[in-house]
């Protein structure tokens, strides 16, 4: 496995290949107030690039044609932020995904345990430590273990993903799987509208 770090952008000439795993650390949940600060992107072949944004500089053309290229899949755990946060400092609509969380929630029904370290433990026997979790990702200089957990959130989506097209199968549910993964960028918009908290399809 190699982390590399980039400063602003992915450099020229990286081929993340048809499938790209996803996520970012942000300062905190509220995108409006707290800012992106890294990006973590991997093909599946065991390597994470992390791109990290110094504040106010979001130009990062490479990353936003990859985020936009519809001939790339954008592979998530939790979509629904990721996508709303790169939307609001990239000003990017992040399109085709597949979100491993609304997997989850549509085949382990059995359950009410659906972050990435429960995926992670159950489908592929993979122990994630989250003890970076809420570090200081606005640091100018990240410590090697926030960059391995930053790379560890993405360095398994690929496999977790190829557990979850199984099961979806065997449930019938990858039509309304797919169906959901594409409503994704819209319920992102609606977030960063002001309707985070409100079922719009409610009575």
């Amino acid at each position: 496995m190699a982390i590399h770090l980039h400063k602003g952008d992915l450099p020229e000439g990286l081929d993340l290949g048809p499938v790209v795993a996803i996520d970012t650390e942000t300062m905190g949940l509220n995108p409006h107030r707290d800012r992106l600060c890294l990006a973590q992107l991997s093909a599946g072949d065991g390597d994470a690039h992390l791109v990290q944004f110094a504040k106010g500089q979001y130009d990062a053309p490479r990353l936003k044609a990859l985020l936009a290229d519809p001939a790339r899949l954008k592979l998530f755990h939790y979509a629904r932020f990721d996508v709303a946060v790169m939307r609001h400092y990239l000003g990017v609509v992040t399109e085709p995904i597949y979100c491993t969380k609304i997997a989850a929630r549509l085949v382990r029904t059995y359950t009410d345990r659906f972050g990435l370290k429960d995926l992670a433990r159950e489908l592929i026997g993979v122990e994630l430590s989250k003890q970076q979790q809420s570090s200081d990702w606005g640091a100018e200089t990240l410590s090697e273990e926030q960059l391995a957990y930053a790379a560890s959130d993405v360095l398994h989506l690929h496999k977790l993903k190829a557990k979850l097209d199984v099961l979806l199968d065997r449930e019938g549910r990858r039509e309304l799987a797919e169906a959901a993964f594409r409503f994704v960028p819209y319920r992102a918009a609606l977030d960063l509208e002001g309707w985070p908290d409100v079922d719009i399809f409610s009575h």
